[in-house]
């Protein structure tokens, strides 16, 4: 069920029934060779690809398109400052609420939203745990993807990371309009040090360093845009429609949780 092609009437007849799908995007630089829109792109194919497949198991938001990023605004980018983020997450999670939907999933398609995300979801748990007890969860497409996502074969880089090997490959399969493939190009990256996985092959150690964007890329991107292929961005994109049914299979059926202290 697509929320934007209903009445308020079908959609408050929905409550009890339906696994709300909210995607959250972003728009913001992909290298000189990707469309501004793809983190918004990828995640809303992956969530209306999903709803195609079960229309009677989910009430699909209209994306978010606008994202937390900060990070990248040299390069031209539209952003929401991290702690404005967590507020519109929270009131458009509050409308949800409000309208009577207790099951709700905020599809992540751009890492820059997930500390956001998470500090809406423990306001969220404080404000109507105890009135609503609803289940709230943020899942992002490519860690819910697993080892899809993360160097198993046919990809050759590690990991997801920006503008990369599985983002172009993905947006080839998806939107081939908006590769610019005489542009791909891997950027100059920091040396390794041994604990910042500046191109994701290093293992999290517990150590983490934020900076802008152009202070660890030439161009904007990383990974190993060059490796791209059609076929496995459709790999990787029917990967992670799979494990979004997967899991929303999964969450339709989790009990509301009980205050154990009663």
């Amino acid at each position: 069920m697509i929320y934007y092609n209903n009445n308020y009437l079908s959609i408050r007849k929905s409550v009890n029934d339906k696994v709300v799908i909210l995607p959250l995007g972003a728009m913001e630089q992909h290298g000189p060779h990707l469309s501004v829109s793809t983190d918004t792109d990828l995640v809303s194919s992956v969530a209306i690809k999903a709803e195609n497949l079960m229309p009677h198991d989910i009430l699909l938001c209209p994306t978010l398109s606008f994202g937390s990023s900060h990070h990248h605004h040299s390069y031209g980018t539209l952003s929401i400052s991290a702690a404005v983020y967590t507020q519109v997450v929270v009131e458009l999670v509050e409308s949800l609420l409000k309208t009577g939907y207790r099951r709700i999933i905020l599809l992540n398609g751009h890492g820059g939203n997930i500390t956001p995300v998470r500090q809406a979801l423990s306001i969220l748990s404080d404000k109507y745990d105890t009135p609503l007890n609803p289940n709230i969860v943020l899942a992002t497409y490519w860690e819910l993807g697993g080892k899809a996502f993360t160097g198993a074969a046919p990809m050759e880089s590690p990991a997801l990371s920006h503008a990369c090997e599985y983002e172009t490959s993905m947006m080839m399969h998806l939107f081939p309009e908006k590769v610019f493939a005489d542009r791909i190009e891997r950027s100059n990256r920091p040396e390794k040090n041994g604990y910042i996985p500046f191109e994701d092959d290093e293992p999290y150690r517990g150590i983490t360093m934020v900076k802008r964007t152009e202070y660890i890329s030439n161009n904007g991107c990383s990974g190993e845009p060059q490796l791209a292929t059609v076929e496995k961005g459709t790999h990787l994109f029917d990967t992670a429609v799979k494990e979004l049914i997967k899991f929303v299979n999964s969450f339709k059926e989790w009990p509301f949780l009980n205050d154990l202290t009663k």
